[in-house]
């Protein structure tokens, strides 16, 4: 079991992930943590709904379309991974739209990798 550290900018905050499964250098997340992630980025998700204008939420419309929750484990790690995609897209969307330049790039990034992992009945009830 390996621990890395991560440091901010101001060095205040140290934060430890564990990491457990490397592939040729690459680092594999297993399900449970990616469900951890999951958590913390609808946690983010509904913070950030508070305490900036989120023009009704359409950022979000295309995660809550797949439901997927992170309390939902007995749904694939496919799933929960292109979940913690579409919502990280969500997020980024929604700084961008206010006031957070930089992020349309981020945004783009993240959407051309939800598509990887998308199937075709995802595909269309999305853009529905």
């Amino acid at each position: 079991m390996v621990y890395k550290s991560f440091i901010e900018k101001d060095k205040k905050y140290i934060y430890y992930f564990k990491l457990s499964s490397f592939n040729g250098g690459r680092y594999i997340m297993q399900k449970d943590e990616l469900i951890q992630l999951h958590t913390f980025l609808l946690q983010l998700k509904t913070h950030l709904e508070d305490i900036v204008e989120n023009n009704g939420g359409v950022e979000f419309h295309p995660y809550v379309k797949l439901d997927v929750t992170p309390y939902q484990v007995y749904k694939s790690k496919r799933e929960h991974k292109l979940a913690v995609f579409t919502l990280s897209r969500g997020i980024a969307d929604l700084l961008s739209n206010n006031n957070c330049p930089g992020l349309e790039k981020i945004s783009g990034r993240l959407d051309q990798m939800s598509e990887r992992f998308m199937t075709e009945k995802e595909k269309e009830l999305i853009r529905v």
